[in-house]
């Protein structure tokens, strides 16, 4: 799949195709780079699709991991903060 030359420039249609959704209302995108994606469903009609890139455990830090760990226990025993509000920021 050919890529952007200019990272400043509006994207360009490389490639196009015409497929049909399975019975589980799957599709397969072709020459994919990545495997994951993020999809928003847009008011359209449309689909966008954002390539999403999952990190091993191993390039994330030690400390980090043991961060995780603790506040993961924490919250098993109920020590946890009151949720946040988070209405003021909308959705994306």
């Amino acid at each position: 799949m050919p890529t952007l030359v200019k990272a400043s420039s509006r994207p360009t249609v490389v490639d196009h195709y015409d497929v049909a959704a399975d019975t589980k209302k799957r599709v397969t995108l072709r020459n994919a780079q990545t495997k994951y994606f993020h999809v928003k469903a847009l008011s359209n009609g449309s689909f966008l699709l954002e390539p999403r890139i999952l990190i091993s455990p191993s390039a994330i830090s030690a400390r980090t991991l043991k961060m995780l760990d603790k506040s993961a226990a924490n919250l098993k025993k109920g020590l946890a903060s009151a949720p946040v509000d988070l209405t003021a920021f909308g959705e994306d």
